[in-house]
């Protein structure tokens, strides 16, 4: 009887994970081919009443328009905006191009994660893209929305493209729970050389400490992509006011998929534990 029951648990538990997947994956073709019909229809709709077409200048002075006053138009914008990936497949456009369009609406601070590494081993590889995607999404007005991208552990800056408005922040793991521990470590050995006392150290005490150590606000929204429900360890004492919007996947994903999920972020009544 007990072996029965076992095999009946076993069995449940591989049917719910199963249907956890199919529902996955349909979520992300659903989102996919919605995004496909629109993309076929939109422009026939706007077609009627727009016929006359621009070339390439036209069109990025356009954009960099529409998404300047977008961000004007939500009551509130995020500073700091995490862009957080759980699939295992990265492509490195889609993030150059949800940084640059953060950039364009007014967003300061963007942060990168995945807790993999992949975005910490190729640092360069992602700078590139967002400088090659600035160039292409903004054109001759890519100056006025100057990124600089700062290093791990110093958050020195490594890269600056004219005058700094927005910074680029690269995460792994190491940032989350390692930083908290080493922030611990780093108290005890003050209590050991008698430079604190016990009674010293409080929550204000590390968060003051783990702030200094990021050099950058916390962050207000966190977009999740993929179906993984986790932050999979990104920042976890930073983002206890956070407001966290998850998104099908980043691959393929399009300005109007970031504006939705910024217009959700400022429709939200955060309470801050009132």
């Amino acid at each position: 009887m007990a072996l029965l029951n076992e095999m009946v648990w076993r069995f449940l538990h591989a049917l719910l994970y199963v249907q956890r997947a199919l529902l996955a994956w349909f979520r992300v073709h659903i989102w996919r081919w919605k995004r496909a019909v629109l993309g076929l229809l939109l422009p026939l709709a706007l077609g009627f009443h727009n016929p006359k077409k621009t070339g390439p200048i036209g069109k990025r002075t356009s954009r960099r328009v529409r998404w300047g006053a977008d961000g004007r138009t939500l009551e509130k914008l995020p500073l700091h905006v995490g862009l957080l990936i759980t699939e295992e497949e990265i492509h490195f456009t889609d993030i150059a191009n949800l940084v640059v369009w953060c950039m364009a609406v007014g967003i300061s601070y963007v942060s990168v994660y995945d807790n993999q590494g992949v975005f910490r081993r190729n640092n360069s590889r992602l700078m590139e893209e967002i400088l090659k995607q600035q160039q292409e999404l903004l054109g001759m007005d890519s100056s006025k929305y100057s990124v600089e991208f700062m290093k791990n552990g110093t958050d020195k800056q490594e890269h600056q493209v004219l005058s700094c408005q927005s910074v680029v922040k690269v995460l792994s793991p190491d940032d989350g729970r390692l930083s908290i521990v080493q922030a611990a470590q780093q108290l005890c050995r003050a209590v050991e050389q008698k430079e604190k006392t016990s009674k010293d150290i409080n929550v204000t005490v590390l968060d003051s400490l783990l702030r200094e150590s990021k050099n950058i606000p916390d962050p207000d929204l966190v977009l999740k992509f993929g179906p993984v429900e986790s932050t999979l360890g990104f920042l976890p004492w930073h983002i206890r006011l956070t407001e966290i919007i998850s998104m099908p996947s980043h691959v393929d994903v399009s300005y109007d998929d970031l504006f939705g999920a910024l217009q959700r972020y400022a429709m939200c009544d955060q309470r801050l534990g009132k």
